[in-house]
């Protein structure tokens, strides 16, 4: 069901400089927080508003107050959210629960966990969470390949201005053909971990943290040469950008003297067998005169269309079940509530080359492009500017089924994960996919680390 990202075949060495340093991080207190889990929080883009409550609940000093905190009726420019994370924070720093490193260092970070019917931890991730120094993307050092919304970037530079530090880890990759960095990274984790516990999603999250002069110099060198391709936080990274450029403009500082010129990350090979994609889903509505029959006739077109019943069994795995069950197609399924479903096979993937005329290969052939540009566009009229009226994405093939099924929804396209490779090869070619095409699991959690570049 899940998609498991494999190897693929790595260009020519490059003249690259991703300059990566250790830091004296910020975290909490261990001699007062035993389990981290009551404190630390998921990425703050996919917190809903009941779970928001609920971190709020947890613990007095949970770090959603920090990174997430809630609106208010009363809010105005004295008051808000992001001047009570600052107080916040400068509070829990002055009674040291949060605690700055007592000299630089480098984080190897673990996330163990299960799939599917697992019932003990059969997958691990590693990285190495570290300070990246900031780039623009026209270096080609640092890669990003999704596109950012710009109320996003506003909350998270309001954020910034008002703490002075990043809350949590932009996600990056790297490659790692030689399996250089993953050696080093087992060799400083064979030990107990520093740090240890299960967050609320049944994940062991383990820390290392890594002082030694020689053994930072050697991790530091290794990265030398590689480009970092932004997994998760895009927004965040973009954000960093945007207020270095403000600092410097103000400070009349040169390139790489400040603690604003980094920005905190996470940093996972490519080639680690923990690292995973899920497909994220459409699910439709809103959509005028809706019928399935007329999809359908309208649909075959373009694509094989198969429809398919089910006999018994769980609907959403038999679905993924059935798209996972492909070599170079392209395929789609489309599911309407009923007991059966279709699948979409496309019947000539080179007419999107016509369709999609100023993208690379890569772009034009992805599922995400296919859907959008060859059925939600064309038959449904949902362009970007209709997608919070039509559109809803999910991860979960099963709620994409039952909530088709209850009626709140009129249709759920399903789709495969896209491939580490399309990432690299978007990139590359300095694009950026389609909304909603990636969603790396597990994700990284909030309040392990934090980065305070302004004292």
């Amino acid at each position: 069901m899940y998609a498991l990202l494999r190897a693929y075949q790595y260009p020519e060495r490059m003249i690259i400089m991703a300059k990566i340093i250790p830091f004296k991080g910020l975290r909490y207190n261990t001699e007062i927080f035993k389990d981290l889990d009551m404190v630390t929080a998921p990425p703050y883009d996919i917190i809903s508003t009941d779970e928001q409550q609920e971190l709020y609940n947890k613990d007095e000093y949970n770090v959603v107050r920090l990174d997430y905190g809630m609106d208010f009726d009363s809010d105005d420019e004295e008051n808000n959210k992001y001047t009570r994370s600052a107080a916040y924070l400068g509070k829990w720093i002055e009674e040291q629960v949060l605690v700055y490193e007592d000299s630089p260092a480098f984080y190897i970070y673990e996330q163990m966990f299960t799939l599917g019917d697992d019932e003990s931890p059969s997958h691990s991730l590693k990285g190495i969470i570290s300070l990246v120094q900031l780039e623009e993307f026209a270096k080609k050092i640092i890669m990003p390949h999704s596109e950012t919304v710009s109320g996003a970037n506003r909350d998270r530079l309001k954020l910034m201005e008002a703490t002075g530090a990043n809350m949590s880890q932009i996600y990056a990759l790297y490659m790692d053909p030689d399996q250089a960095i993953a050696d080093i990274i087992s060799e400083c984790s064979d030990s107990d971990p520093d740090i240890s516990f299960t967050s609320k999603d049944n994940v062991i999250q383990n820390i290392w943290i890594i002082k030694d002069p020689a053994t930072r110099n050697v991790i530091s060198k290794k990265f030398e040469n590689k480009q970092l391709f932004i997994a998760d936080g895009h927004h965040r990274y973009e954000t960093a950008l945007a207020y270095r450029r403000d600092r410097r403009q103000k400070d009349g500082s040169e390139p790489g003297t400040k603690p604003y010129d980094y920005t905190m990350m996470m940093l996972a090979s490519m080639d680690d067998s923990g690292l995973f994609l899920f497909p994220t889903h459409r699910l439709i509505k809103n959509v005028q005169n809706f019928s399935e029959q007329m999809t359908i006739s309208m649909l075959t077109d373009n694509f094989n269309a198969s429809k398919i019943y089910f006999t018994e069994g769980d609907y959403a795995e038999i679905i993924m079940a059935k798209l996972n069950d492909t070599v170079d197609e392209r395929r789609l399924a489309f599911y309407t509530g009923e007991d059966y479903y279709y699948t979409l096979d496309i019947k000539d993937i080179h007419m999107m080359d016509d369709i999609v005329e100023d993208k690379s290969d890569t772009y034009r052939h992805l599922d995400v492009t296919i859907l959008h540009r060859l059925i939600l566009e064309k038959y449904f009229d949902i362009d970007e500017s209709r997608e919070d009226e039509c559109l809803m994405y999910t991860k979960d093939a099963k709620e994409a089924v039952e909530r088709v099924k209850s009626g709140e929804f009129q249709c759920a396209f399903m789709l495969n994960a896209t491939k580490i490779s399309e990432i690299k090869d978007i990139a590359l070619a300095n694009e950026k996919m389609p909304k909603k095409s990636t969603y790396f699991w597990p994700k990284l959690v909030t309040g392990i680390i934090i980065y305070k570049f302004d004292e």
